[in-house]
C-alpha cells in the first residue's frame, strides 16, 4: 500500500492568494472603478494566474489605462493594424515587430490592446490575434485593387485598414504573376503594389500619398515579397531605385526623430535638428546641426554640422568619426524609437580637425541664409561645391558615403 500511495497520492493543495493580499503587495486600492466585471474571472484562476491577473490590474492602474470591454463583446471587434515600430514603442501597448520598422498591434473597437487586457479576459494572445486576422480577412471579401494610369495597383477597401492587409499576402501577391512583387504602405488607407519594372512609378505614388496624406503616415520604404516573406527591398547600387529607396528610408527615420523631440526631457539638452543633403554625386546624406552652448541630444545620422556660440559655421563632419574625440563622451538617451547620444561638451577647433570632413566651414556658410544660432534655417546648399574626399581603408565612414562631396539639398 505504501508503494501504491506514492503514485496515487494527490499533491497538497496550494493556498490561493487572496485579492486583498495581491492588492496590498502592489499598493492598489481595494475599490477600483471598472474592475467589478472581472472579479468573477479572478475567482476561477489558479495561483500563478491570479498573480498575472493582479499584475495586469496594477499595470492598467499605473498607466491610467481603461479596463477592457467584456470579452463576449470584444471578440467580435478585434482587428489588426500596422504602425511604425517607433510609434508602437511610444504608446506602450501590445505590439509585435513583423517587418523592419513596422509592427503589428490589435485594435478593440477604437482602442489599442494593452497586454494587460488578456489576463483580465483570461484568453491567450494567439487566440486574439487569430480572431483579428480572420476579421480582417472577412472585411476584405468582395473588394480588390484599382489599376492606376501608371500601371501600379492601389487598394480600394475604403475602411482605413489597407496597410494592415500586408498581413494577408493572398490578397495582393498574385496581382503580377511570374514577376517580383513590391509593395508600399505610405499611409493607413493605402496599399500600393507594383512589379519591378514599375518601381519608378511606385516611388512617385509613395511621394504623392505622403504629400497629401488622407490618414496616419505609416512607412515610405519599399517592401518586397520574396519566398512568401515580406522584407524591406534590398536595392543596392547601381540599381536605379537604390538612391530613392535610401531617401525613403532616411525620411522614415527623420519622421521618427521629429516625433521623438516632443517627448525628450528638456532638462537633458537640446535635440539637434536634422535634414537631408544631396551630394554632387546624387546621394542623400542626413545631417544634424549641433550648436555650441548647451548639452546636445545627437541622433544617429550620417554627418554633423557644427555651429559656434556666435553662429559661425565650423564645418560638416561625418558622425561615424566622432569617437576620434575621446574627450567628448556621449551617453545614451533613455527614450523610445531611434537612438540618441547626449553630449555636454562641444569640440574645439583642434578636435574637429581629427574628424573626416564632408564640407568646410566656408561651404557650410553658403548653405545658410538668414539663420540664427538658436534656430538654424533649413540648409540650402549651393551646386558645384566640393568637399575633401574621404579616403583610407580604415575609415569608419560607411562605404556608400566615402568620397562624397556636398551638392544640392534634398527637397525632403
Amino acid at each position: 500500500m505504501s508503494l501504491l500511495s506514492r503514485f496515487f497520492k494527490r499533491p497538497e493543495p496550494v493556498a490561493l492568494p487572496s485579492l486583498e493580499e495581491l492588492f496590498q503587495e502592489r499598493e492598489l486600492p481595494m475599490e477600483i472603478p471598472g474592475l467589478e466585471p472581472f472579479l468573477d474571472v479572478f475567482e476561477h484562476l489558479h495561483a500563478e494566474e491570479r498573480v498575472r491577473w493582479a499584475d495586469a490590474v496594477a499595470e492598467l492602474h499605473r498607466h491610467q489605462w481603461p479596463f477592457p470591454p467584456s470579452w463576449i463583446d470584444a471578440q467580435f471587434e478585434v482587428i489588426p493594424e500596422i504602425v511604425p515600430t517607433w510609434r508602437a514603442e511610444r504608446e506602450q501597448r501590445y505590439f509585435r515587430p513583423v517587418i523592419e520598422g513596422l509592427s503589428e498591434r490589435i485594435r478593440v473597437f477604437d482602442q489599442v490592446l494593452p497586454t494587460a487586457w488578456l489576463a483580465l479576459w483570461d484568453v491567450s494572445l494567439e487566440d486574439v490575434m487569430e480572431r483579428a486576422l480572420d476579421h480582417l480577412r472577412a472585411k476584405s471579401k468582395g473588394k480588390s485593387f484599382e489599376r492606376l494610369p501608371s500601371g501600379i495597383y492601389r487598394s480600394t477597401y475604403g475602411d482605413g485598414l489597407d496597410a494592415a492587409r500586408i498581413l494577408l499576402p493572398e490578397l495582393w501577391s498574385g496581382l503580377f504573376p511570374t514577376q517580383n512583387t513590391f509593395v508600399a504602405i505610405p499611409c493607413e488607407d493605402q496599399l500600393l503594389v507594383a512589379p519591378q519594372v514599375l518601381l519608378p512609378k511606385l516611388v512617385d505614388a509613395i511621394g504623392q500619398a505622403l504629400a497629401a496624406p488622407t490618414s496616419e503616415r505609416v512607412q515610405s520604404v519599399i517592401l518586397q515579397y520574396v519566398n512568401q516573406k515580406l522584407l524591406a527591398a534590398n536595392l543596392q547600387d547601381p540599381h536605379p531605385i537604390a538612391q530613392p529607396q535610401r531617401e525613403l528610408r532616411q525620411n522614415d527615420i527623420l519622421e521618427a526623430y521629429r516625433a521623438q523631440e516632443s517627448d525628450l526631457d528638456s532638462t537633458l539638452g537640446v535635440p539637434t535638428p536634422m535634414s537631408l543633403l544631396k551630394t554632387s554625386q546624387g546621394r542623400s546624406v542626413s545631417m544634424a546641426l549641433w550648436v555650441e552652448g548647451q548639452p546636445a541630444l545627437v541622433p544617429e545620422c550620417d554627418s554633423i554640422g557644427f555651429i559656434s556660440k556666435k553662429g559661425q559655421p565650423l564645418g560638416v563632419y561625418f558622425r561615424q568619426t566622432l569617437p576620434r574625440i575621446p574627450e567628448l563622451k556621449g551617453t545614451s538617451v533613455d527614450i523610445w524609437g531611434p537612438r540618441r547620444q547626449r553630449y555636454e561638451g562641444f569640440p574645439t577647433l583642434e578636435q574637429l580637425e581629427r574628424l573626416e570632413a564632408f564640407a568646410t566651414p566656408e561651404q557650410m556658410a553658403q548653405m545658410f541664409k538668414n539663420t540664427t544660432p538658436a534656430k538654424p534655417a533649413p540648409p540650402k546648399a549651393s551646386a558645384g561645391l566640393t568637399a575633401p574626399p574621404v579616403t583610407g581603408g580604415s575609415s569608419p565612414v560607411p562605404q556608400h558615403l566615402r568620397g562624397q562631396s556636398l551638392g544640392m539639398q534634398s527637397e525632403d
